[in-house]
This record gives structure tokens, C-alpha cells and sequence, in this order.
């Protein structure tokens, strides 16, 4: 009555012949995992998003954000030049 037992998966350890390092060389890692913050650990959607914010508030890189600006307010007038918007509206009528 083979029929009724629960199939068990089977289970493989295997080590290579040659390998004399630690740890299992097939392990697949992205190459940033251990500069980030934000990987590793059961973390819910709201505690990513906090160190998220956290690790970006202590980056060093803080020229980034204003190239980003500079990027957004660029294609803005790109997209408002090419609608043919009226920015005679901003100016002051006196």
C-alpha cells in the first residue's frame, strides 16, 4: 500500500572532491549584499522602506539628488515646450 505513505523528498549533501574552502561554494550572492542594509532578514514591507530611507539619509553621496533635480525641472519645460503650454502665465502682468 505504497499508494497511501506521504512522498519525502530526498535529500542531497554534496561537497566537491576538491573544494578545501568553508562555506558552500554554491551559493549564489549579489555581489553588493554585504554594503547593503536593506538586504537580508524577514523584514516587513514597512521596515525596508524605513532603513531604505535611513541608509540614504547617511549615504555620502549627496551631489546625487540635485543632479535628479536638475534631470526632473529639465524634462518638465522639455514636456511643457513640447505641448506648447503658455508660460507667459508666471510672469508678473505689472
Amino acid at each position: 500500500m505504497g499508494f497511501l505513505k506521504k512522498r519525502t523528498n530526498k535529500k542531497f549533501d554534496y561537497t566537491p572532491r576538491y573544494y578545501k574552502g568553508e562555506g558552500n561554494p554554491f551559493k549564489i550572492n549579489h555581489k553588493f549584499d554585504e554594503f547593503r542594509t536593506t538586504v537580508g532578514g524577514k523584514k516587513d514591507l514597512k521596515e525596508k522602506f524605513k532603513s531604505a530611507f535611513e541608509e540614504s539619509e547617511n549615504s555620502e553621496n549627496r551631489g546625487f539628488n540635485k543632479t535628479i533635480v536638475i534631470i526632473i525641472v529639465i524634462l518638465v519645460f522639455l514636456f511643457l515646450y513640447i505641448i506648447d503650454f503658455d508660460l507667459s502665465i508666471f510672469k508678473n502682468p505689472f
